[in-house]
Order: structure tokens, then C-alpha cells, then sequence
């Protein structure tokens, strides 16, 4: 039996997205005291925040997503975009604003006279969490709303039930499944999380990871992390088994609402589009307006970009060859799925974990290459996703025509798949690129002596307490992740499409 060209590169690829977990067991075999009760407390928070972010998503993205999809308001899309929009800023960001702005002596008490409550601690970081969460929730909901058949419901009210009563006993138990997905992912985003626990000064397992990094307690970290992902491995295997099966599409439910029914919502959800995009926006303009643009070191963006722009070339490099082996059979899905690996584990736990290995490898410690590594390992399945989408959509008898008129393999490649499967390809690659501008942790850990990027200077005046030199990085991190938001709502458009 033949085996297919892709398949030594996507070995390679699932070898490696294995090697951080196995550096994390090796390390953790030293350590002790795994049910402490220090231990424990942050299971315990860091549980406690994962709970209250996730219920605080449903009460705000369920409600939103029935708005979205069934109510009939005036610039509707435009509503969409905004409820959708706070998944275009990092939480980290929102953290550092929302923390800079409330509680005695922020921004809010300076410029307007009065106090407002702090925000920190377990209460603060769910606040953060579920502002900047919520839409996860609201787009899965959304997705399940829209493939019912308006037909059960109107039926309902013709036998007299209430439409409140129809909402909770007719439309709500066809789509639990997909409030159920977008809770999930509320729960991975909170458990993988760094930026905004510690900025929230909440210990939970991601900050204490790295304040034992910065303590030189790898052993301890390691352990650490080693826990973190049996939770996170945990709930990826209750998202396996979600099934989010869509209805045969019939006529909508079309809700018309009164123009006071219209103001109510409006009322009702305006503060959590303010705190959660306004805030930030005008924090960070205030400070731009403020210490202006003189003290911040452009390089640090062309770092950013530098760094980014390499790991996207790497992850596509690699994710085309594994895209094709996961579509030419069982064994190659199996590598395509090991490599997934790699996003589930959080960016602390692959930064403790490569840390290690750099240590091991003193050509790669503390280099840029060990950096690139890290964003390849962790966005890899964002460029495979991409890349795969648009394999599955080629014709695969235009291949087969050139093979039969003597085209070569690699000329078949070069001359039909590759410029047909471009868009997917320079997709995954905008992603990659994105995402890892974006990433805090791993670059925390394993970004060159020096060398500094808008996440790392951000968090690192956080630190100082330079507040207003943040404003350029916030800024620029914003544009970057909208770019990001519409990559993936124009992917989502093109796949609605194409069905």
C-alpha cells in the first residue's frame, strides 16, 4: 500500500504538538503536595470563576441571541456586529481598563467626582470574563435558533400558550445543545486564561503557574499545568460529544416588537456593550489624549509583527500537508486531530512546558525560534481548519485530469491545488498571524531577553504602573483582533453560502 506524500510532514506535526505534554509529566514526576490546601484554593477559584463566567454568559448571550435572530429591529446587522464585537478585544485588555478605571482614585472618580466600587478579585475577573465571553454563547445559540421551523411555535400559539411559555417549552429544549456549545467554550477560554486573573489579582491555576515560573519552580508549575489540562482535557471530551444537529429549514420565527418593547432591550444590554467596548475604547483614548505618542517605542509593533508573521508562514507550511492527510484517510484525521493538541493546551502550560525544553536545548533557549515554535504549536489548527475547508471544496477531478495527461504529483500541486485552495491557505495563514499577535502568555515566557511585543508591553506597564503608555499597544491589539473578528465572520458568510 501507497502512503501518501503528506503523511511523513503530518507525523512530524502530531510528534510535536505531543512533546509539551510530555516535558510536563517528566517535570511533574518530581513534585508533591498535589491536594494541598493552597492547592486547592486555587482549584477552587479557579473553578468558582469558571462557573460564574459561564452562567453569566447564558444569562446574556441566550437572551441576545433570541434578539438577534428572531426580532425584527431597525440596522438588525448592524446589531449583530456589535453584540458579536467584544470577541474582537483580548480580555486581558478589557481587564487592565475596567481595573484602571473603577474603584477610588481610577479614571471614572478623577474625571467625573465620584467613587464606584473596585473592580478586582473573583468578583471583578468573572465580570471581565462574561463581558468579553458572552458572544461565544450567543453565536451558538444563534446558529441553533436559526435552523428551527417556526411551525411548532406557532402552533403552540394557536393552542393558546403564552409566547413567553412557547420560548421555554418549545424553542428552548430544541436548542439546549447549543447553549451547551457556546458554554463549553465560555469554560476553556476561562480556564486558559492568564491576563485577566492576574490583572484581577485572582489566583487561579494560570497566574500561580507563572508567578512559580518567575519563582524558578518549574517542578511545581509543571504540576500545575498537568492539572489544568486534566480539567481542560475534560471538558474538550464533553464538546466531542455535543452534538449540534440542525432542523430542515422552514419558514423563520419573525418577531415584530413595539417601538417601547424596542428601548426596553435596548436598556437592557446597552451597559454591557459600554462596558465592554466603549469603556476600553475611551480609557485608552483618554490616555492617547493624555501622554500622546511620543514615549512608545515603535519596534515593539514591528516585533510583534516580526514574530507573528514568521510562526503564520511556519503553521501554513505545515498545515497543508496535514490537511491533505487528514482528508486522504482514517490515520491521517487521527494525526490531524493529535495536532489540535496543541490549542487546548493553554499558553502558560506550553510556555512552562517549552521553557523546559529550551533548557534542554540551549541553541533554542530564549530565542526567537523557541517563540515561533510555541505560536505554531498553539494556532497549527487554525491554518489546518482554514486549509482543510478549502481542500474539501476542490474539484477532484481537475487533479485527476492532470495526473491522466502526465502532470507529476508535485506539478498537479503547484499548477491546480495550490492556486485553487489559495484563499483557505492566506486565511489560515491572517489567523495565525493575528492570534499570535495577540498571545500574552507563551510570549511572556519565551520571548527573547529584550525582546518586546504590544501583549508584553502592555502587561509590563501594567505592571509599573505606566497606565497611560498603554494606550498605543490597547489600541493597536483592538484593530488587530476586529481584523481577526471579520476573517472569521467573513469565513462563516462564505460557509453559509457555499451550503
Amino acid at each position: 500500500m501507497r502512503i501518501p506524500a503528506s503523511y511523513p510532514m503530518a507525523l512530524l506535526a502530531a510528534l510535536l504538538a505531543l512533546v509539551p505534554v510530555y516535558i510536563l509529566i517528566t517535570l511533574a514526576s518530581d513534585a508533591t503536595a498535589v491536594f494541598d490546601s493552597h492547592n486547592l484554593k486555587i482549584l477552587g477559584n479557579t473553578l468558582s470563576l469558571m462557573v460564574l463566567t459561564v452562567l453569566g454568559s447564558i444569562l446574556i448571550g441566550v437572551p441576545l441571541a433570541f434578539i438577534s435572530a428572531y426580532v425584527q429591529l431597525p440596522f438588525k446587522k448592524l446589531w449583530l456586529v456589535l453584540f458579536a464585537a467584544p470577541l474582537a478585544i483580548p480580555s486581558y485588555i478589557g481587564a487592565f481598563t475596567l481595573y484602571a478605571a473603577f474603584g477610588p482614585g481610577g479614571e471614572i472618580n478623577q474625571l467625573l467626582g465620584f467613587e464606584t466600587p473596585p473592580m478586582y478579585g473573583l468578583t471583578g475577573a468573572a465580570i471581565v470574563m462574561t463581558l468579553y465571553t458572552f458572544p461565544f454563547v450567543m453565536l451558538t445559540t444563534r446558529s441553533s435558533l436559526l435552523s428551527l421551523d417556526a411551525s411548532m411555535v406557532n402552533a403552540a400559539r394557536t393552542l393558546g400558550m403564552s409566547m413567553p411559555m412557547s420560548v421555554f417549552k418549545v424553542i428552548l429544549p430544541r436548542v439546549i445543545n447549543g447553549i451547551a456549545a457556546g458554554s463549553l467554550l465560555v469554560a476553556l477560554y476561562t480556564l486558559s486564561d492568564f491576563g485577566t486573573p492576574a490583572m484581577m489579582r485572582l489566583d487561579t491555576f494560570t497566574r500561580v503557574i507563572y508567578v512559580e515560573y518567575n519563582a524558578f519552580g518549574l517542578s511545581r508549575a509543571a504540576m500545575l499545568s498537568l492539572q489544568l489540562m486534566v480539567i481542560v482535557g475534560f471538558l474538550l471530551f464533553i464538546e466531542s460529544q455535543i452534538k449540534t444537529a440542525s432542523e430542515r429549514h422552514g419558514r423563520p420565527l419573525m418577531l415584530f416588537p413595539s417601538s417601547g418593547q424596542n428601548l426596553a432591550m435596548l436598556v437592557t444590554f446597552l451597559p454591557v456593550l459600554l462596558l465592554a467596548i466603549c469603556l476600553p475604547l475611551a480609557i485608552f483614548t483618554l490616555w492617547l489624549a493624555r501622554d500622546g505618542v511620543a514615549d512608545f517605542d515603535f519596534s515593539i509593533a514591528w516585533n510583534s509583527a516580526y514574530a507573528s508573521g514568521i510562526a503564520a508562514i511556519v503553521a501554513v507550511v505545515v498545515a497543508v500537508p496535514v490537511a491533505h492527510a487528514a482528508l486522504s484517510g482514517k490515520v491521517g484525521r487521527i494525526m490531524e486531530r493529535v495536532t489540535y493538541f496543541g490549542f487546548g493546551i493553554p499558553g502558560i502550560v506550553m510556555g512552562t512546558a517549552l521553557v523546559y525544553g529550551g533548557l534542554q536545548l540551549p541553541l533554542l533557549y530564549q530565542t526567537l525560534a523557541l517563540l515561533v515554535i510555541a505560536y505554531v504549536l498553539r494556532f497549527l489548527p487554525l491554518a489546518v481548519g482554514s486549509v482543510r475547508t478549502s481542500t474539501e471544496h476542490l474539484d477532484s477531478s481537475l487533479i485527476k485530469s492532470a495526473r491522466v495527461l502526465g502532470a507529476s504529483p508535485r506539478e498537479a500541486f503547484m499548477r491546480i491545488t495550490l492556486p485553487l485552495t489559495l484563499r483557505g491557505i492566506i486565511a489560515g495563514a491572517a489567523l495565525v498571524f493575528l492570534e499570535s499577535m495577540r498571545e500574552l502568555e507563551a510570549t511572556l515566557l519565551l520571548g527573547p531577553t529584550g525582546f518586546e511585543t504590544l501583549s508584553t508591553y502592555l502587561w509590563r506597564v501594567y505592571e509599573a504602573g505606566y497606565f497611560g503608555r498603554a494606550a498605543i499597544p490597547g489600541l493597536l491589539l483592538v484593530v488587530i483582533s476586529a481584523c481577526g473578528l471579520a476573517i472569521m465572520l467573513s469565513g462563516e458568510k462564505r460557509s453559509q453560502l457555499e451550503h
